[in-house]
């Protein structure tokens, strides 16, 4: 009898399996607690569960956590509107609304005025946590166009030689259409996602040496410590001069508009028809084409093949789809409490 592969995630006592169905259930049922309506927790859930498949364990239902805990989920909210706009771009007033919903909503319209004028440049502001910036980016490659996402936040991360956080966790993603899946490149700027440091906390678990610093400015392993801290880049200076970057880019999409402060919550989407430079019916293959031709590098002794960016993700959203979705025990409970 053939054996059975080993399932993606392990099972352990302090941890519970739920079909995508029944954590897509539990989301969007704590979500209507905090009083988000239906339609937003639905949003907000596809999300997290889409991340969850993907592998991202603490940026799911967790976040949900995060959100509940956050200061501007306490204050009002009012609709997403538009705050200047032309034929191929919009500034968008997020309304102190959480990113997975306003952000949701300027990755929509980016892909409605590139449709329809080849190219468009969304900013959204006065927002917070939109999640896995892979997410919208990838929305924006299904529809058939080239989308670059940045997303600035208020400060977590500190600058090579500081001790108090100037920079927010500041990702960056670029996804592709192809004649197959898209090509999705997705990093955050910081050398540990906000989320993970959370998480951490959450399970009283230790952030790795030279990662974290409390509030002082001093290296420490407590992520309740780091909480009240922050992290430093990835890659040293390099990893610094992306997140200035991004940090900056977060200002042309609108960052320092509410409360005048230049170290906040910028989301910013750019799509691009591939068709107004290359003519209708070309990029799709092209791309198609340097994936395969990637594929076909030679390989090292003892490697199985190139790996393309998003591909494990997919592959394991699909194999996920069939055997659950692992969260940790004290997760659930906690959402169950809210």
């Amino acid at each position: 009898m053939a054996q059975q592969p080993a399932l993606l995630d392990a099972d352990g006592p302090d941890t519970v399996r739920m079909t995508p169905d029944e954590a897509r259930a539990l989301g969007e049922e704590s979500l209507c607690r905090l009083g988000y309506p239906q339609d937003e927790a639905a949003i907000i859930t596809d999300q997290l569960i889409d991340n969850a498949l993907c592998g991202y364990r603490f940026a799911s239902l967790p976040r949900i956590l995060a959100i509940a805990g956050d200061e501007k989920t306490r204050q009002p909210r009012r609709p997403v509107t538009v705050i200047r706009e032309t034929p191929v771009s919009a500034l968008l007033d997020g309304g102190n609304n959480v990113g997975y919903v306003a952000a949701y909503r300027g990755a929509e319209m980016a892909i409605d005025k590139a449709k329809v004028s080849g190219i468009a440049v969304i900013g959204v502001s006065d927002s917070y946590y939109s999640g896995r910036n892979a997410y919208y980016v990838e929305m924006i490659a299904r529809a058939g166009l080239v989308a670059i996402h940045t997303a600035s936040a208020k400060p977590r991360v500190l600058p090579p030689g500081g001790t108090r956080p100037a920079l927010g966790t500041n990702p960056i993603a670029i996804g592709f259409p192809s004649e197959g899946e898209p090509v999705v490149y997705d990093i955050g700027t910081a050398s540990m996602m906000w989320g993970e440091v959370l998480l951490h906390a959450q399970l009283g678990l230790p952030i790795p040496d030279g990662v974290g610093f409390d509030a002082a400015g001093q290296p420490t392993a407590d992520a309740n410590e780091v909480v009240k801290g922050g992290v430093v880049p990835f890659a040293g200076h390099k990893g610094y001069g992306l997140s200035f970057a991004i940090q900056a880019l977060g200002l042309l999409a609108g960052a320092a508009i509410p409360r005048g402060q230049v170290q906040d919550y910028g989301f910013l989407f750019i799509a691009i028809d591939p068709a107004i430079l290359l003519g209708p019916g070309v990029f799709a293959g092209q791309m198609s084409e340097l994936v395969e031709r990637m594929k076909a590098t030679p390989l090292a002794s003892g490697v199985d093949g190139i790996r393309i960016p998003s591909e494990r993700a997919f592959h394991e959203r699909a194999r996920r789809r069939e055997e659950g979705i692992v969260l940790d025990r004290v997760v659930v409970e906690s959402l169950r409490a809210l």
